[in-house]
């Protein structure tokens, strides 16, 4: 079995696939702080709950965008499992080629949608991603990463907006009635939800004029079902995208 990773700023996602299934998926918090017999607690307890022995583990692959933890990880799976991480690269066999300056500047988890999204959906497509971070990735007809876009997320626009203002409060993100607020929470509630909604229109619109017009759109990410409400140019939406780039490149490179 493989157990994947996908080490977030926010959220940690595993995942554990027996060949191409996913038998079980587990988010967690991603903290900084966290020691590696921590990390081995945590595992070792969400295995058990899910009655997969760390025997069955043989292999584990990694993206990490947060390199404050990944030696904590390492010493972990090598205490739990008696095996080493592997972690996304972008000088590795991706199946793809990354053109972008330099090509590891590119998020590992940017580059595993990526290749997930071009072995799965086809090419040209364009990832949609929706956590900390909103990305926008582009792969062309040949299987070229030809680059991307980077936006502040939906929890970062919702909390600065309430850090940096002294009377508008915080509030849950919720699709409002309408999008002309009338009252203050519905208002930001609009801004913040059918104002991504129109950003990933517009970025889709832009990205199809310089990638194809034929471009499939597919999305991810832990709020992106939010955004996808509101707005009819993403095609395909799949939670567990970078989970499955995972296990395609760990079939590449193992």
């Amino acid at each position: 079995m493989l157990l994947v990773m996908d080490v977030g700023n926010t959220n940690t996602v595993l995942g554990v696939f027996e060949d191409e299934n996913l038998l079980t998926s587990w988010r967690i918090s991603t903290e900084r702080k966290r020691m590696s017999d921590e990390y081995l607690a945590i595992l070792d307890t969400l295995l058990r709950q899910a009655h997969i022995s760390t025997d069955y583990i043989d292999g584990i692959m990694v993206s990490s965008v947060v390199p404050q933890i990944d030696r904590n990880l390492k010493e972990c799976c090598r205490k739990l499992f008696s095996s080493t991480p592997i972690f996304v690269r972008a000088d590795m066999d991706l199946g793809i080629r990354v053109d972008y300056n330099p090509p590891a500047g590119v998020g590992a988890d940017r580059l595993v949608n990526a290749v997930a999204a071009y072995f799965i959906y086809g090419a040209p497509v364009i990832v949609v991603d929706f956590g900390t971070a909103s990305t926008f990735c582009a792969i062309d007809k040949d299987g070229v990463y030809r680059g991307g876009a980077i936006a502040p997320g939906l929890l970062i626009s919702r909390d600065a907006l309430f850090s940096y203002t002294a009377r508008l409060p915080s509030v849950s993100l919720e699709v409002p009635a309408c999008s002309i607020g009338r009252n203050v929470v519905d208002s930001i509630r609009s801004g913040l939800v059918m104002g991504f909604a129109g950003m990933v229109e517009g970025m889709v619109k832009r990205f199809k004029k310089e990638l194809s017009e034929n471009a499939k759109v597919v999305a991810t990410g832990g709020l992106i079902e939010l955004v996808a409400t509101q707005t009819e140019v993403i095609d395909v939406i799949d939670k567990e995208l970078t989970l499955k780039g995972l296990r395609i490149i760990y079939e590449r490179v193992k």
